[in-house]
């Protein structure tokens, strides 16, 4: 068995130690209040010392590799009976055996064939197993989390140019806080915001507006190209006569251009668009015609926490051509891991600029720093 005390500020900090070094198996055998040594500890809060243990698993492989062993055996004692089985085809072709004793035969092979194949499927089983079992508990708690494997490997790599002196957990989080980047791109002029369907653009520009409007008391107005969904201009509608905000629909590329100069005196002017499948070229294309009339590099690529992995790049690649320069990530709220930011941030190799955690317009929206993130992806933090 293994035993290990971890000192940690919360108990957050110590399920996410235990797990990653010993493995979800592992369990909390104690845990008390102390503090810290020294004088600064007199007058500093308590911390928490945490005991915690896991059964030894090398009895466990052993035992593994001996039922391998005795599989290897059984395979190389059925070899000799295939050979058998041969001289025995030989010898009937010979002595002209029966019809009767050719079926027979042949039953006999068919039934030692299946065998073997029986066999093949269990050795690779518990070949798949062991090396499952093989991963360090490192890579297993970032697979856990929902990372990429070629983000997991980067992350792997990296670990030994770091200072030996730090704790491997310790590394895991400088690599991806300096993975993540957080934007500085002020949200004045004309902001457009791209995405595919299903991401919460409207939503999400409802609650940029309220923030800029009710918060940050600037002058906001509202633009919209989304007329392929009815509930989409309406939404907005109302949201811009509660905030009292000026509020545009346009069906052109041609309107673009005067619908910004009548709201010229407003400090920012933020344009929802369709929601656009990534995979369609042509659609791609035309959404690029509206953002090219408005004439600003203030684009930001909405998309959603809760995207397949697989989907992400392919998104990427799609709104690539529209040169967005900012990434909002939504729905936080939505999933209980969160390595998927980590994902998309690689992919996009773009700062993130907000997050959305709900429905609320216009509280669940909020810039996150680079520590913020870390803890998300790592599990030590939840939205909800």
């Amino acid at each position: 068995m293994i035993i290990k005390k971890y000192i940690v500020n919360n108990m957050n900090e110590a399920m996410s130690r235990i797990r990653y070094e010993l493995g979800k198996d592992a369990v909390i055998i104690s845990q008390r209040k102390i503090r810290k040594p020294g004088i600064r500890g007199i007058f500093s809060s308590k911390i928490i010392e945490v005991t915690a243990a896991i059964d030894n698993k090398d009895d466990l492989k052993e035992d593994m590799k001996n039922s391998i062993d005795a599989i290897k055996q059984v395979m190389k004692f059925k070899e000799p009976s295939k050979i058998d089985s041969n001289q025995l085809t030989m010898n009937k072709e010979n002595k002209n055996k029966s019809n009767k004793e050719e079926q027979k035969y042949e039953k006999t092979e068919n039934d030692l064939l299946r065998e073997m194949q029986e066999m093949k499927k269990i050795m690779t089983t518990i070949a798949n197993k062991e090396e499952h079992e093989e991963k360090s508990q490192l890579e297993l708690t970032l697979e856990e989390n929902d990372i990429n494997n070629t983000i997991i490997e980067d992350i792997l790599d990296k670990i030994n140019t770091i200072d030996d002196s730090m704790e491997e957990y310790e590394k895991v989080k400088r690599i991806i806080n300096e993975e993540t980047q957080i934007s500085n791109t002020k949200m004045q002029g004309t902001v457009v915001l791209v995405g595919p369907t299903g991401v919460g653009k409207t939503t999400t520009i409802a609650k940029l507006a309220g923030r800029l409007s009710l918060i940050e008391k600037k002058k906001v107005g509202l633009i919209t190209i989304d007329t392929y969904r009815i509930g989409a201009v309406e939404q907005l509608s109302t949201y811009a006569d509660i905030m009292n905000i000026p509020f545009k629909v346009i069906i052109s590329p041609k309107e673009m251009e005067e619908a910004i100069n009548s709201m010229k005196d407003c400090d920012v002017v933020l344009i929802d668009t369709t929601g656009r499948s990534s995979k369609n070229k042509m659609q791609i294309a035309e959404l690029n015609s509206f953002i090219q009339k408005a004439e600003t590099d203030n684009i930001h690529l909405v998309i959603s926490c809760t995207t397949k992995d697989k989907d992400i790049n392919s998104i990427i690649e799609g709104y690539k051509s529209l040169d967005f320069n900012n990434v909002i990530i939504t729905k936080l709220d939505e999933t209980t891991t969160y390595g998927s930011i980590l994902n998309i941030l690689h992919y996009t190799k773009k700062p993130l600029s907000f997050v959305t955690t709900g429905q609320n317009v216009p509280d669940d929206i909020k810039k996150i720093t680079c520590e913020e993130i870390t803890n998300l992806i790592l599990g030590e933090d939840f939205i909800c």
